[in-house]
């Protein structure tokens, strides 16, 4: 079956994924698990290994020509790297290594995951203070070199798993606050500039064309700008289904064509049973008013946000939940 337009997404029906990070400080064992449950597998996140592990460590290590280096807790930009942006390049070449080795003959979708430009914008701090975000021509400048690195970072893994399909998650929790001019300046009494939407979509749809590959942009927040994504050229968009997103937006991008990344559950505690998961998910695609047969092929079942504070117990019911979910969603 395709899709409006003749658009194909990435993923087989019925597939199942987690949204990036897992408790633990073992890449090896995470990753085991993530290929061994799951139908579409990711490059698993551990943030709990400390800074250059973490959403914005890991992605401001992969900036191009833009070094950065942690300062009282908060990762900045500078002008030499030095020991943290080492740290995070080992960090990223210990879980390249791992990947290697348990992806070894797999042929199939695999997800990667990095920070958006805005969400890294907000987190990165200047060399003289204050968010990276209230300087339009430093954000110019990281827009260009994340593209640059994220390609880069791409290429290294067709290289090293030939028989993937890479697709890119990009996690942008922090837009919405972006769009509306609610992200804190460093004193906490004000806040930075309200970025319009053409400025936000045009540095998403950089991002997004550099890379080469499907993107799915993630944003765990109930005004999630999913217009704004699929504008820039996404294939899909990540959601929280507990937020309640606006249903008018989605159901046109959805009718398009754009996929769905249903966070149907929580990622922390014990899952619901996948029945639950599976009506949660049906429900919404019925509010929706769009084809029952078109629901396995464009959603993906996901917990609703990282799973890092989750027990490893828990994450692993959890993408077995995720996966019986899609496989009811499939067969109904």
């Amino acid at each position: 079956m395709s899709l409006p337009g003749g658009v194909g997404l990435p993923w087989a029906p019925g597939s199942a994924t987690g949204i990036g990070s897992l408790p633990g400080t073992d890449i090896v064992e995470a990753l085991r698990i993530v290929f061994g449950e799951l139908p579409l597998p990711y490059l698993a996140e551990l943030p709990a290994r400390g800074p250059g592990a973490d959403l914005v460590g890991r992605t401001a290590g992969l900036l191009v020509d833009l070094p950065v280096d942690v300062y009282a807790g908060r990762w900045r930009t500078i002008s030499r790297a030095g020991r943290d942006l080492r740290r995070t390049a080992d960090l990223r070449e210990r879980d390249l290594d791992a990947l290697t080795d348990q992806a070894d003959g797999y042929t199939g979708p695999l997800k990667l995951q990095a920070a958006g430009p805005w969400t890294l914008a907000a987190a990165l701090q200047l060399p003289v203070g204050g968010a990276l975000l209230r300087d339009a021509g430093a954000v110019r400048e990281l827009t260009v070199s994340l593209a640059e690195g994220l390609a880069a970072h791409v290429a290294e893994v067709r290289r090293r798993v030939p028989g993937a399909t890479p697709l890119l998650q990009l996690d942008e929790p922090t837009l919405p606050a972006v769009l509306a001019g609610r992200v804190p300046t460093e004193s906490g009494f004000s806040t930075l500039r309200t970025v319009e939407e053409p400025a936000a979509r045009d540095a998403l749809r950089e991002v997004i064309s550099a890379v080469g590959v499907p993107v799915v942009v993630h944003c765990c927040a109930a005004d999630a700008p999913v217009a704004l994504a699929r504008e820039a050229g996404a294939a899909g968009v990540a959601l929280d289904l507990s937020l309640g997103p606006a249903l008018d937006p989605l159901a046109e991008a959805l009718d398009a064509g754009l996929g769905l990344f249903a966070g149907a559950f929580p990622a922390v505690g014990t899952p619901p049973a996948a029945a639950r998961v599976a009506a949660t998910v049906a429900e919404l695609w019925h509010k929706l008013g769009l084809p029952r047969e078109r629901l396995p092929e464009q959603v993906v079942v996901t917990p609703a946000c990282g799973a890092a504070g989750a027990t490893p117990d828990d994450s692993r019911a959890g993408f077995t939940v995720a996966k019986e979910a899609a496989q009811r969603l499939l067969e109904a």
